[in-house]
C-alpha cells in the first residue's frame, strides 16, 4: 500500500494511509483527527492529502498543515502559521517560533470549526500568494544586465 515511512505518498495511496492511521489508532485521537480532516476538506475542496514524515500531511500548493497524533494530543501544524491572523486564538502550541504554528487538541476538546476553516482558507491564500510572487534573489538574478 505505499510507504508508512519517511517516503513521501500523496493522492489516493495516502487517503488509505490516512485511513489506516485513524483505524490504528482507534480512540479519541481517531475521532479528533477524522473530525479536523473533514473540516480541512470543507475548508478547500482543492485539498491534497499526502503522506510525508510518518504523519498525514494536507497541501494547496504548498503544505497546509501536518496531523500528528501523541499519548495526550493531535498536533496540527501549520508550517506558515505566524503569518496566518487567528482571531479566535486557535493556535496554542509552538508560539515561540517566527514561522510555525500548531494547534494542540486534547481529549475532550474541540476547535470552533469556522474558525479553523477560516485558517486553512488563509493559509491556502498565503501558499498561492506565494507561488505567484517570484522570489526576491531569482527575480534580481533575471533582472541583472550580464
Amino acid at each position: 500500500m505505499g510507504s508508512r515511512g519517511s517516503e513521501p505518498v500523496s493522492g489516493e495511496a495516502a487517503s488509505r494511509l490516512i485511513d489506516q492511521r485513524l483505524v490504528d489508532l482507534g480512540d479519541w485521537r481517531a475521532e479528533t483527527l477524522a473530525r479536523m480532516r473533514t473540516l480541512l476538506r470543507e475548508a478547500d475542496s482543492e485539498l491534497t492529502e499526502e503522506w510525508k514524515w510518518s504523519n498525514p500531511v494536507w497541501s494547496h500548493h504548498g503544505i497546509i498543515c501536518t496531523g500528528e497524533s501523541y499519548k495526550k494530543a493531535v498536533k496540527l501544524t501549520f508550517p506558515k502559521g505566524a503569518s496566518l491572523p487567528d482571531p479566535k486564538g486557535l493556535f496554542n502550541s509552538s508560539l515561540e517560533g517566527n514561522v510555525r504554528r500548531a494547534i494542540d487538541i486534547h481529549e475532550g476538546e474541540t476547535v470552533d470549526a469556522r474558525a479553523f476553516k477560516a485558517l486553512v482558507k488563509a493559509a491556502v491564500a498565503l501558499n498561492l500568494d506565494s507561488k505567484s510572487k517570484p522570489k526576491s534573489s531569482v527575480a534580481k538574478r533575471k533582472q541583472a544586465p550580464r
